[in-house]
């Protein structure tokens, strides 16, 4: 790995959840001197541990990952921070002569990651109350007429009940008093890397599927719900916070309300699980640059080894 600075390569290792990367990213570790970068925007909490599938200490500790366990559940953390710190890790991580690993499903992550994020302002909480009280007082509708005025290319792309997006193409304006659509126009620089991307696809989408109901399964027997009673009593969460918009910790939050008995609670939450896995397959058949891999073919190390020490060499 002794490739100049604008050469470095980066090896990704994608696939929808519950596909097998996490295992696989280890075991070609245990042959090649990897360091891998998480990218996963669940794993990135801490003390969500079951739920997200997160390697255990003792992997942790033999395995250098990174992007782990860096922030508590009641704080966010955006597509743009992830960008910043995967750019930073693969320099230290290519410094220290070793291969770079991005291994995850959160193509939001991904998609910043290469093709760049804009300059746009960070959220503020003033102007976010401001609208919110609008949206209290008034309505959506109203919002999304005063984005039409202010914003007509943004307005005309997105949908009139998509609050969130709306919420924030009139923070952006009120912000720099320039509309979203003219920010988005500006360009963004690139990353001086070479990109090698593996995804882990299912042959048949039943297999994927009944991984998902064996893993959740499986979580539930770990203590899954324990975890979640956990994090309700030690942090001041709720249903809008993004640790508990992931799969699985919602609809086991909602059962623990008592919205709905424990056998829905496992069908809404596998359901929504095949719903995110559905998502992230149709990403990756629409993204080129990918070698796909069946996630059920015996001879996946093999196969990957070879055309890491291939690229490498």
């Amino acid at each position: 790995m002794s490739s100049s600075a604008n050469t470095i390569k980066v090896f990704s290792l994608l696939g929808p959840t519950a596909s097998g990367k996490t295992n696989l990213a280890l075991q070609l570790a245990e042959h090649l001197p990897i360091e891998i970068i998480s990218m996963d925007s669940a794993m990135v909490y801490r003390h969500m541990n079951i739920g997200t599938g997160k390697p255990d200490s003792a992997i942790l500790q033999r395995t250098p990952h990174h992007l782990i366990d860096i922030i508590e559940p009641d704080a966010s953390y955006s597509a743009a921070k992830f960008r910043t710190d995967a750019v930073k890790l693969i320099h230290a991580i290519h410094a220290r002569g070793k291969v770079v690993l991005i291994v995850g499903g959160t193509m939001l992550y991904f998609k910043a990651l290469l093709m760049g994020l804009h300059d746009l302002p960070k959220a503020n909480a003033a102007i976010r109350q401001k609208l919110a009280q609008q949206l209290k007082d008034k309505s959506l509708a109203y919002l999304y007429d005063q984005l039409k005025i202010s914003d007509p290319p943004t307005a005309a792309r997105l949908h009139v009940n998509d609050k969130q997006r709306i919420l924030r193409a009139l923070e952006v304006y009120q912000l720099t008093g320039k509309p979203l659509s003219e920010h988005l126009q500006q360009p963004i620089s690139t990353l001086p890397f070479k990109f090698f991307h593996f995804a882990l696809m299912p042959s048949v989408r039943l297999n994927l599927h009944q991984r998902i109901e064996k893993r959740f399964t499986e979580m539930l027997q770990l203590g899954f719900i324990d975890e979640v009673i956990s994090l309700r009593k030690h942090y001041s969460l709720n249903l809008d916070h993004p640790a508990m918009r992931a799969v699985g910790y919602r609809q086991i939050w909602q059962y623990l309300d008592g919205q709905f008995d424990k056998v829905t609670m496992i069908a809404r939450a596998t359901a929504a699980t095949r719903q995110l896995a559905k998502r992230q397959l149709t990403w990756l058949r629409h993204f080129d640059a990918i070698t796909s891999l069946p996630m059920e073919a015996e001879d996946l190390r093999v196969q990957l080894l070879k055309r890491i020490e291939k690229v490498s060499g």
